[in-house]
């Protein structure tokens, strides 16, 4: 095609140019930036996890004092350093959700509460399946990481008002690996959701058999002192769920969330099983009186806490198993407890008497961590 005599004159080829080459920009910019800047700070299925470098953890570690100046720093990295394009869409998506409070927040912060709309009854940033990060991260890190909560890892959405307010409740001892992992993958993950959150890492204290139901019963009275929770996740600290339409909120009937485990093949063990991580309203936990207190040592306390449900006129929900999945990270199995059988053969003897209503504890210590609360119990075996 020959150009008209008009479209030869320097002016009029240099604004071709410049137009073509600003319509090549805007297509690139509203292709891949658009389409990443929503993902999370994981790899969505679609191919292996890259391994990435620690060079933008250093990046922030030495000089990100707020979300956006490390945002702008990885940014950085991925214009100056040679990654794989798998890299360079992490590190994007990574630095748009370290940006989650600018760009969710800022038109909103001036308005109270009572003055935003309810968040949506399903989140429409919703993607369906997630990667599990098999990068180790200090706590340093993840503190650089996530600048958008209250002391004590507490969450609260700026652009509405979240629909319920829901503790995590983390009976632990020394899994301090397993801690980051889980930090990492659960902050980004929720605020997904846009619920307001806390969670609450209840240690018990010295080396005697462990009573995770006990921890979880001192999780959720403690938890009511920090704020008004309305629904009430119990979660081991080693499960990670593989799907953000996984909703951490409370039904009308109780939930078992963590449906299909990576380490029994993704399937249901059996029909009544409570355990790993499970939902429960405020009034549904103190109907059935919490946890059992009897339970030292590894099981029992769920089954227990199934039948206590049953007792109560309650049945288990759940979603779909390709919802409900989720990733166990490596740990060492607690000493089984001898007694779990003849304690649960007799529990409905003891439901209105063994739970909240004896709990006993001392609490050492309190901290309002930057990412968690952290509480130090001792507890003892009654006799």
């Amino acid at each position: 095609m020959s150009l008209q005599p008009w479209m030869r004159a320097p002016a009029c080829k240099f604004l071709i140019c410049l137009g073509v080459l600003l319509v090549g920009l805007q297509y690139m910019f509203s292709g891949t930036f658009h389409t990443y800047r929503h993902e999370t700070l994981f790899y969505i299925h679609g191919g292996a996890h890259p391994s990435h470098s620690l060079s933008w953890h250093n990046a922030m570690r030495n000089n990100a004092t707020n979300s956006s100046t490390a945002a702008l720093l990885l940014m950085n990295l991925t214009a100056n350093t040679a990654v794989s394009t798998a890299e360079t869409l992490i590190l994007h998506s990574i630095a748009d959700n370290l940006n989650i409070t600018n760009k969710n927040g800022s038109e909103f912060k001036n308005l109270t509460t009572s003055q935003l709309s309810l968040c949506p009854l399903v989140p429409t940033d919703l993607r369906g399946p997630v990667g599990i990060s098999d990068v180790a991260h200090t706590m340093d890190q993840l503190e650089l990481l996530f600048d958008n909560l209250e002391p004590g890892g507490h969450y609260t959405p700026q652009s509405c008002k979240a629909r319920s307010r829901v503790a995590l409740i983390i009976p632990y001892r020394d899994r301090p690996s397993q801690l980051n992992a889980f930090l990492y993958h659960m902050h980004p993950f929720l605020q997904k959701q846009q619920l307001e959150y806390g969670i609450i890492i209840v240690e018990q204290a010295g080396y005697g058999p462990f009573n995770r139901a006990m921890l979880m019963n001192i999780g959720f009275v403690e938890a009511q002192k920090l704020h008004e929770y309305d629904c009430f996740i119990f979660h081991d600290v080693d499960l990670l769920p593989e799907d953000d339409r996984n909703l951490y909120t409370c039904p009308e009937q109780p939930r078992h969330m963590s449906v299909a485990v990576s380490t029994l093949k993704y399937k249901l063990p059996y029909k009544d099983i409570f355990g790993g991580v499970s939902a429960l309203t405020l009034d549904q936990f103190k109907t059935v009186n919490g946890f059992s207190n009897k339970f030292w040592g590894w099981g029992g306390e769920d089954d227990d806490m199934a039948n206590r449900l049953k007792y109560h006129d309650y049945h288990i929900s759940r979603y779909p198993a390709n919802i409900a999945r989720y990733k166990m990270l490596p740990h060492r199995r607690q000493p089984a407890n001898p007694k779990r059988h003849e304690f649960l053969y007799n529990g409905n003897k003891r439901f209105n008497t063994d739970g909240l209503n004896n709990l006993q504890y001392q609490r050492q210590e309190l901290k309002l961590n930057k990412l968690y609360t952290w509480v130090l119990v001792e507890i003892s075996e009654s006799r």
